[in-house]
């Protein structure tokens, strides 16, 4: 299961970074119940690079693969939440990618640790009990994974 995580992760890797074509996924790769790819990308870095990087790795893949053909999920837990902010130098950038159907949750514990409120986030965005636990259960779910 490991090893072909790895793979997974390797395949995607190469192609948001390289912009290939679409990739050939083992035969039990997970689809979604509607035939979508699934991927998760879990945002821990309060870095605006790095959530540029996220976010126009996410845009690149939507392009590549087609943007009805994937499912993708950024979950945002520990300084990362940050960038959820609604004064966040990202937010446009975040607001562009939920407009285009990135789903991005934010973790409820770590907001809660940090004494932020739903009010305080971007308009639009997600919330999950425990962001760790969501990337979990998505990797269980044999969605693909990426992280910053």
């Amino acid at each position: 299961m490991l090893r072909r995580n790895i793979i997974r992760f390797a395949a995607v890797g190469l192609l948001l970074f390289a912009g290939a074509a679409q990739p050939s996924f083992a035969a039990d790769a997970r689809l979604t119940a509607d035939g979508r790819i699934p991927v998760v990308f879990h945002v821990t870095n309060k870095d605006a690079l790095m959530w540029n990087q996220a976010l126009n790795n996410a845009a690149n893949y939507q392009q590549a693969m087609g943007k009805d053909k994937v499912l993708i999920e950024i979950v945002v837990n520990g300084p990362g939440i940050k960038m959820l902010l609604a004064e966040s130098e990202v937010e446009p950038r975040v607001t562009a990618a939920l407009t285009n159907g990135v789903k991005i949750v934010a973790c409820e514990q770590t907001m809660k640790g940090m004494k932020l409120a739903k009010t305080d986030m971007i308009p639009g965005i997600g919330y999950v009990p425990g962001g760790i636990v969501e990337v979990v259960d998505r990797q269980r779910e044999g969605w693909a994974y990426v992280n910053y």
